[in-house]
């Protein structure tokens, strides 16, 4: 019975469940790191604006805040678009694995347990 348990289609069920083990395990570690960057973002690097000869910038504070504002916008807009991908990964792969991994349950008793060796 050995033999039927590493059958070509046995190998396949055991292949796509390891793939997709792996994938869901990639999703929830992207979910956690989108959750906590929508949470926690990017503060972002400033661009900093020469000086002028009369030590101004040519940029109002107005303007440097509306930027600011713009750049953490964005870095939400990310974790929530990363958010998202992680999710769908998970919705997709979550239940491909448990199909498989049901399959090859199932499949299981109906292999007879292999005779244990005399002495």
């Amino acid at each position: 019975m050995s033999k039927d348990r590493w059958s070509l289609r046995n190998i396949y069920l055991y292949l796509v469940c390891l793939i997709t083990l792996i994938m869901v395990i990639v999703a929830a570690v992207n979910a956690v790191r989108a959750t906590v960057e929508l949470v926690y973002p990017d503060p972002g690097y400033g661009y900093s604006v020469p000086a002028e000869k009369g030590g101004t910038s040519g940029m109002t504070q107005a303007e440097i805040d509306k930027q600011n504002a713009a750049q953490l916008e964005q870095s939400r807009r990310q974790a929530v678009l990363n958010l998202v991908g992680a999710a769908a990964m998970l919705i997709i792969a979550g239940p491909l694995y448990v199909y498989h991994w049901r399959k090859i349950e199932t499949e299981r008793p109906a292999e007879l347990p292999e005779p244990a060796a005399s002495a």
